[in-house]
């Protein structure tokens, strides 16, 4: 069965050359396409797709209607992934897509879209759940430490760091206690103290995972 998938960007060069650039892939079918929120929030609501490929920047507003889409499928559409496309590598938007948790989601520059192989393979991996992120997007929250001054995962412990590298492949906490011969109880109180010296106390606690994640894949 191919992913269906529904396409959103408001500019339509890009939107036609994508099209057309998906068409020659045999497991993608473009079910919808749109120009602006209300028509994305309309088709999905339609079609019910595997996956949403969106611009970040659409009517109405030309700010984050991507992302705003994304965080509100997870409660309208749980079952579409959202891979979303920008012109620009901004950390702060990827946070917010990522908010809710990372599974299912992707965020990509669009320099990557005349490359139909990494495409396609981003849009395999939302689909099966996965998520993706563009690898500038983690050179930039590296810039932004560094420009801070000392980093906050310099505080971990060895064994701290363990534990995030494991929740870094996606394992949950049970997996985690396995793979380092340790007690669940005994791996909340590790991440606990992970959010503390990272700062991310006050964060939802999926926002927080998430959060830890990039920042150890940023150093």
């Amino acid at each position: 069965m191919p992913i269906r998938v529904v396409m959103a960007e408001d500019d339509f060069l890009i939107r036609e050359g994508v099209r057309e650039l998906l068409s020659s892939a045999d497991d993608v079918d473009i079910v919808a396409s749109c120009d602006d929120l209300d028509s994305l929030i309309e088709a999905v609501e339609r079609e019910r797709p595997d996956v949403v490929l969106t611009d970040i920047r659409m009517p109405p507003t030309k700010t984050d209607e991507g992302v705003r889409a994304a965080v509100r499928f997870r409660d309208t559409a749980p079952e579409t992934a959202v891979l979303v496309l920008s012109q620009h590598d901004e950390v702060e938007y990827a946070l917010a897509l990522l908010e809710r948790g990372a599974q299912g989601r992707g965020y990509l520059l669009k320099q990557r879209v005349s490359d139909l192989d990494q495409l396609v393979a981003a849009i395999r991996e939302v689909a099966r759940g996965g998520s993706v992120i563009d690898p500038l997007i983690v050179e930039g929250l590296v810039a932004a430490r560094s420009g801070a001054g000392a980093s906050p995962m310099d505080q971990l412990t060895a064994r701290e760091r363990e534990v995030l590298s494991n929740m870094a492949e996606g394992k949950s906490n049970a997996a985690i206690a396995a793979a380092l011969s340790l007690t669940e109880r005994a791996i909340e109180r590790h991440i606990n103290s992970i959010f503390s010296k990272l700062g991310l106390t006050v964060e939802k606690d999926v926002h927080r995972r998430v959060k830890a994640v990039l920042m150890f894949l940023a150093g």
